[in-house]
């Protein structure tokens, strides 16, 4: 029977990469963990790994194809019961191919993937916890979603949505006095299956194709420093590779005398 009292960080994405090194890292710091991903056979191994090092912790499994809009509210309301006071959003994938070309099966599930459900599930969960002490929402976006990459445009897109909707947030809950804090995470390249799924390839030399990249769990180092901060955006520098925790970097118009006028009510 589960402890009422448990409280869990909830990592989307976390059968490889990122999101399985971040799964770590909040499991070193004693944190119960609902790990989700499509594929179970990586999500029971990092169970299995993180357990090792402390059996004590709760490891609740959840595997899903976040990319069906149906399992997105399928998987937040099988969670309604747990406690959560992290939500992670790092499910996502990227792409490689002129827009004339790109595999529009491909862009469809990737739209699906790094949009819809970043957004969905950041809704449902800003609906949920905007009033409880001590919450974060993290969305990964990308250096690509603040600066457009060749011949990565629709996925840089997809990461500015993930930039502009979380920095956008993050203004929001601040002016209402909210207790939770959204927060985006932008790594530049790192060490992950990125590479391959990106270009349609089952190799990848990272040490190839880029002078300098992070590992993921440097990635993951970094993401725990965004979560202890008050800042909003932690991003790494494409050109020189540091990282940088900072308010938000999209213009915003606040109250502007241009700004729509919401009527009183």
């Amino acid at each position: 029977m589960r402890d009422d009292n448990k409280k869990y960080i909830t990592i989307t994405g976390a059968s490889s990469g990122i999101g399985y090194e971040t799964a770590k890292a909040f499991a070193k710091r004693g944190k119960n963990l609902i790990i989700v991903a499509r594929r179970k056979n990586n999500l029971e191994k990092l169970k299995e790994e993180i357990l090792k090092e402390n059996s004590k912790l709760d490891i609740i499994i959840k595997a899903i194809d976040l990319s069906i809009t149906k399992n997105i509210y399928k998987l937040y309301e099988e969670l309604k019961t747990y406690e959560i006071e992290a939500w992670i959003n790092n499910a996502g994938f990227g792409n490689y191919d002129s827009v004339a070309n790109q595999d529009l099966t491909k862009i469809e599930n990737m739209l699906h993937l790094n949009v819809e459900a970043l957004a969905i599930l950041s809704s449902l969960y800003t609906h949920d916890y905007k009033d409880v002490q001590n919450t974060q929402l993290i969305n990964i976006s990308s250096a690509g979603g603040y600066t457009i990459v060749p011949n990565a445009v629709t996925y840089c897109a997809t990461k500015f949505f993930v930039s502009t909707f979380t920095e956008g947030l993050s203004r929001e809950l601040k002016e209402c006095h909210a207790k939770l804090q959204a927060k985006v995470l932008a790594p530049a390249a790192t060490k992950t299956e990125f590479g391959k799924v990106a270009n349609n390839t089952t190799e990848y030399d990272y040490d190839k194709t880029f002078g300098t990249y992070h590992t993921s769990k440097q990635m993951a180092d970094l993401l725990l420093k965004l979560y202890d901060s008050n800042e909003s955006v932690g991003f790494v520098d494409r050109e020189n590779f540091e990282f940088k925790l900072s308010s938000p970097l999209f213009p915003y118009a606040g109250n502007s005398i241009h700004n729509q006028k919401i009527s009183d009510k």
